[in-house]
């Protein structure tokens, strides 16, 4: 049984929603907050976590990971193991926050802004 097992699809075919996803996640690292619609902040927030998660333990073979997971780019990584996983040493979990803005005028989507705590 898959109870709880659900994940959002976001309207997309898993190649492009995996796509999408590793691009949220390099601005995310990259700018610290982001503005977009709430179900992609949602289903960013696990995915940006655990990529915290493994840069607070340096180790070579996570680093090599998490430039796996950050397309090859070496620069985030660097930022991410010196600069955000250091913020969050005496933590848990918890390293976002989504805070819900209003709805976007063209289409009422749902927005959201999702940062680094």
């Amino acid at each position: 049984m898959k109870h709880h097992a659900h994940r959002s699809k976001l309207g997309r075919k898993s190649g492009p929603r995996r796509a999408l996803l590793q691009g949220l996640v390099l601005e995310l690292i990259k700018r610290g907050r982001i503005k977009t619609t709430l179900a992609k902040a949602k289903s960013l927030r696990p995915a940006a976590e655990k990529l915290v998660t493994k840069a607070k333990n340096p180790t070579l073979a996570n680093q090599r990971l998490l430039v796996s997971r950050l397309l090859g780019n070496k620069g985030l990584v660097q930022k991410l193991v010196k600069e955000v996983a250091p913020k969050y040493s005496g933590r848990a979990g918890g390293y976002t926050r989504i805070i819900k803005l209003p709805a976007r005028a063209g289409d009422a989507s749902p927005m959201a802004l999702i940062e680094f705590v």
